[in-house]
């Protein structure tokens, strides 16, 4: 029944869908394995894309050329800037989505990659041969072949469903566990763990009184995700935000002694930035009271998810307590909270390829790497199948620095760090976050992507003609000189100081409470010089003059980093030789063995001094 395939990507969720499409545009023949067809991309959670950091994960998928970004902004139904009032290395775009449309988009737009085949079946353990893995197990007892396999395995790994005092198999409500695979590969001599996540009830919106609730719409100006022509929407829902108080705690409170978590029957570690609602009031019980926003899952439901309400306590206390709600008192649930745990592979067993050290042609990514979150396992999908494409083809890997991108930071973080805990990206684990901003990731990564052989030639030609546009506005407004009677009246009304002489644009520009779009609209001379460009570039231009002096800073950091980058440690280098370093030092490099000193320095338990004997021993 079966070719043998360049990739074979074993899962259809965020990372296993990326993983294919990416491999498949750049040439791969490839194989989508998934246990149900009807269930590719599932927002298994909340449904919604991006947040604090994530939202630049995401167009950082995109200017690579990844699907994430343009099935986000086809199934949006809000869509909100977040961290508006701070810099701009802290914008995060964030989307409200229609669960089903982004699910339907998802298949459509994979359906129409070439070089893409899909197969219904559970994949039950791995051809292997020696150190090499070279295909697949499926429960139907098919053989097939492969020249590389991706894993993403998501909860599906042996998981295990909790609500109150009853649990089952299941890898969702409702969808059976994965069995095989992780016996397989601890027999091979790989390391697994456990790690918890959970989800909150989902509700009837028709039986809450949105009087008792605060209204959260969208924002007027809807810039989306993606880079591409990609419409966006032009009406949106609201959401809506409500609190629980100390009768909720209370209710809660009444189960937990039946609770999976308080009892012990849960042994693996949950996130700890999204705790179930048990979690919160147990941890900081002095609080009265806890935010919640009341989510709608698309356009023609009823159906609401509760965020912040995460719970594997039994159905009664759930319901019980969402009736003491402001605005819940008539609630009626679908389906209850529950809590997923689940097997994962601690991510130091990797390289930087996301193959993994112990079989080659064999690469993770996702929640099988021990990360949370629809966007982080997205990201780890589409460099694990740029890399699996490469192997493949016999091609070198390729790695994104943590001075390119947020996917750059995630990688580095797991491979150099390990997690003991669902790990979740933050704009604070980015030490460059001024040049890693979700304005400009087609400027970052496009031109990189497109010599890999993802990103088309339409997209970097685009790039390219906005990188243009922006030096030319940037010129413009480095040589514009404006009299005083020219913006004097406009800054008097903004309660800015005046000038006393003619000045240029780009210094009236640097002001903190003059933004270019504003200046344009108000001053003719501005508006006039830049009325053929587009607001994109404009905006970009803007950002550039504006924060120039931090942006250059940090770019003269990472050439300063980048010295430790760029000195290799050999594969076969001799740790124990190094009499001078402490056990834990040793013992922590033997494991990981960092690729150069750079990611040396970055493991949990290496100091600068470790890292100097190291230098030493090397011959710097």
């Amino acid at each position: 029944m079966f070719k043998e395939y360049d990739v074979i990507v074993v899962g259809a969720g965020h990372a296993g869908c990326e993983a294919a499409a990416a491999a498949a545009n750049m040439g791969s023949s490839t194989l989508l394995v998934t246990m149900n067809m009807q269930t590719i991309a599932q927002m298994s959670c909340n449904p919604a894309m991006g947040g604090i950091a994530k939202g630049q994960i995401v167009r950082e998928i995109d200017a690579l050329g990844g699907y994430s970004g343009i099935v986000t902004d086809l199934s949006t139904i809000q869509f909100r800037m977040l961290n508006r009032s701070k810099g701009p290395a802290m914008w995060s775009p964030r989307a409200q989505n229609d669960r089903m449309l982004f699910h339907l988009k998802w298949r459509e737009m994979l359906e129409n990659t070439t070089n893409l085949d899909f197969y219904q079946d559970m994949v039950v353990g791995l051809l292997i041969k020696g150190s090499v893995c070279y295909g697949v197990r499926t429960g139907l007892g098919h053989e097939i072949k492969a020249k590389s396999v991706v894993l993403t395995n998501g909860t599906f790994l042996n998981g295990i469903v909790h609500i109150g005092e009853k649990n089952f198999g299941g890898g969702r409500m409702a969808e059976k566990a994965a069995t095989g695979i992780t016996e397989q590969l601890v027999n091979h001599g790989f390391e697994s763990d456990r790690l918890k996540t959970g989800t909150p009830p989902r509700i009837d919106g028709r039986s809450l009184d949105y009087t008792k609730m605060e209204e959260q719409p969208g924002d007027e100006l809807v810039t989306g995700f993606s880079y591409t022509e990609t419409p966006k929407p032009t009406k949106q829902r609201s959401c809506w935000i409500a609190y629980t108080n100390n009768d909720v705690h209370e209710k809660l409170k009444s189960g937990f002694d039946r609770s999976p978590m308080f009892a012990g029957r849960i042994d693996g570690v949950g996130p700890r930035y999204c705790p179930s609602i048990e979690d919160k009031i147990n941890r900081f019980a002095e609080r009265d009271r806890h935010q919640l926003f009341i989510e709608p899952e698309g356009w023609n439901t009823v159906e609401i998810y509760v965020n912040g309400f995460s719970t594997s306590l039994p159905e009664e206390v759930q319901y019980d307590a969402l009736r003491k709600i402001n605005g819940f008192e008539n609630v009626k649930m679908f389906r209850p909270g529950y809590a997923i745990e689940y097997d994962f592979f601690p991510p130091t067993q990797l390289n930087y390829s996301l193959e993994t050290k112990l079989l080659k042609n064999l690469f993770f990514a996702g929640q099988i790497n021990g990360t949370t979150g629809y966007e982080e396992a997205a990201c780890q999908g589409l460099m694990a199948g740029i890399n699996a494409h490469r192997s493949a083809k016999n091609l070198e890997p390729v790695i994104l620095k943590r001075s390119e991108a947020y996917i750059g930071v995630l990688i580095d973080d797991l491979i150099s760090k390990g997690t003991q805990e669902p790990y979740r990206m933050f704009t604070s684990r980015a030490e460059f976050r001024t040049l890693l901003r979700q304005d400009n990731a087609d400027l970052r990564l496009t031109d990189i992507s497109f010599a890999w052989g993802l990103a088309t030639r339409d997209r970097t030609e685009k790039v390219q003609t906005k990188k243009e546009e922006i030096e030319k506005i940037k010129k413009i407004l480095f040589s514009l000189s404006l009299e005083p009677q020219e913006v004097n009246g406009w800054l008097q009304q903004k309660n800015s100081a005046p000038i006393t002489e003619k000045q240029k644009a780009q210094k009236i520009l640097l002001r903190p409470d003059v933004s270019l779009e504003e200046f344009a609209t108000s001053i003719q001379k501005v508006g006039d010089a830049l009325f053929s460009f587009t607001k994109e570039s404009i905006g970009q231009a803007s950002i550039q003059i504006k924060y120039e002096v931090y942006i250059e800073k940090e770019k003269e950091l990472v050439q300063r980093m980048a010295q430790l980058e760029e000195l290799e440690i050999p594969e076969s280098f001799d740790y124990l030789k190094l009499s001078s370093l402490g056990n834990e030092a040793r013992e922590k490099l033997i494991r990981v063995r960092p690729r150069t000193l750079g990611q040396a320095s970055r493991i949990s338990g290496i100091n600068p001094s470790d890292v100097q004997i190291l230098m030493v021993y090397m011959g710097r």
